[in-house]
């Protein structure tokens, strides 16, 4: 078996090219109008669903919606950044999101709003995959949970950035213009990138993978680390779904808040999501430079915190306080972060550069499915309910379950160190791998 090859060497593999932080800052800003751009139906839920006088299960549908198309494309432009460079395919994404906000501004229907949504998520359907591989172009394997971190950060901020600002406009000037103010971000997003964004020096390897052996797509695929990598990060995709669509709701319908307080709730789950996915990256990169494998550096350290918060989430119906559910939820979900920052760098670790934007993307396609199942589901169960109460009870204990599941199956399968050995052995020809 020849020996994995290096482009320049190993020291030149293992530096960090200059401007490597001002691209990632400038993905973290991509990552965060992206989320912002999620949340703002959530956030406006009980003025959408008054004016248009949409039911519970039509308000899950509304949410669902926006995952239509969202794995399609994902996969589809996942294939296209193995040959075109990132740099004009997130252009092009990012056009796609300000464009799609627009039409919300005047008067709409209820389907022109599920129009828009579903454009909207074809367009940030592989935004996530397509960063994570822009980024990596620009940090070696041993330094990419923190940049991998710090761009689940941009889901974290662009909550807590963006909910204060947009819950003032819905309060004050209406829900149609929050979708317009966020078009126009969108707008100076794109022009920040056509005159600063830049294609990673570490691109070069992938050129240089391009003469290596392919491992076949249905090997990859189906290897335990990836299927637990999907397993995984379907649970805590899960409870992040919810989380756009119906925290909000659920605070001033099930709770008795008001719109505004329950604006400013809203940004506590992504404030403790936050702190634990800097925590995560900090923490597996510390483990990783001191020798730990990355079954436990990555692996365990992931998926641990899922089954945790699974447990906390399921607690909710037993306690009677409104600040006690409040708590449980924020810690249950935020602990989901975990898993984010690790499995891209796993699914890195052992994919051939030339399949890595790809793979990325079929990851991402496949745990993004939860997104259309658990908004409607919440959505049946509030509505087949005695109460409202009940009914999110019901939709938060389902979210609990499939968290422990999937973090059990997490635990189970996420074994990146011996996927790559098994992979390499099995070939004639040594991928590469950056």
């Amino acid at each position: 078996m020849a020996a994995p090859t290096t482009l320049k060497g190993t020291s030149r593999a293992s530096a960090t090219p200059k401007g490597a932080w001002k691209i990632t800052f400038l993905l973290f800003l991509f990552m965060l109008v992206n989320f912002a751009d999620k949340i703002v139906v959530g956030l406006a839920g009980v003025p959408i669903m008054t004016e248009l006088n949409l039911n519970a299960e039509q308000f899950g549908l509304l949410g669902s919606s926006f995952f239509f198309l969202f794995s399609i494309s994902a996969i589809v432009v996942g294939f296209v950044v193995n040959k075109v460079p990132t740099r004009w395919v997130l252009l092009v994404l990012a056009l796609i999101w300000a464009v799609a906000q627009f039409p919300m501004v005047g008067t709409v229907g209820f389907t022109t709003l599920l129009i828009c949504r579903v454009i909207l998520g074809a367009g940030e359907g592989p935004a996530a995959s397509v960063a994570v591989h822009a980024v990596y172009k620009w940090f070696p394997d041993e330094k990419r949970a923190m940049p991998t971190a710090i761009l689940s950060q941009g889901s974290a901020f662009g909550v807590i950035l963006a909910v204060p600002a947009l819950n003032w406009i819905i309060v004050n000037h209406g829900w149609h213009y929050a979708f317009g103010a966020l078009g126009v971000v969108g707008l100076m997003w794109s022009v920040a990138w056509l005159w600063l964004g830049k294609e990673g020096p570490l691109a070069e390897v992938e050129f240089a993978g391009l003469r290596e052996q392919r491992v076949p797509y249905l090997q990859l695929l189906t290897s335990r680390t990836f299927v637990g990598c999907v397993a995984a990060t379907f649970g805590a995709y899960w409870a992040l779904s919810l989380g756009l669509t119906w925290f909000t709701p659920f605070l001033v319908k099930g709770l008795g808040f008001s719109q505004q307080q329950a604006g400013f709730i809203s940004i506590l789950p992504w404030i403790f999501g936050a702190c634990v996915v800097l925590t995560t990256g900090f923490v597996s990169q510390t483990l990783m430079a001191r020798g730990v494998s990355t079954r436990m550096a990555r692996g365990v350290l992931g998926a641990t915190p899922l089954v945790i918060g699974g447990a906390l989430m399921a607690m909710m119906p037993h306690v009677d306080a409104a600040s006690a559910k409040i708590a449980l939820l924020v810690v249950g979900s935020g602990l989901c972060g975990s898993i984010y920052v690790v499995c891209p760098p796993m699914i890195g670790e052992f994919t051939p550069v030339r399949q890595r934007g790809a793979a990325m993307a079929i990851y991402g396609a496949l745990y993004t499915l939860a997104g259309i199942v658990a908004p409607v589901v919440m959505g049946k169960m509030i509505q087949a309910s005695g109460s409202l109460l009940e009914g999110y009870m019901s939709g938060f204990t389902i979210n609990a379950v499939i968290m422990v599941i999937s973090g059990l199956l997490g635990l189970a399968l996420l074994w990146p160190n011996s996927e790559r050995a098994r992979l390499q052995a099995q070939q004639a020809v040594a991928p590469e791998f950056a």
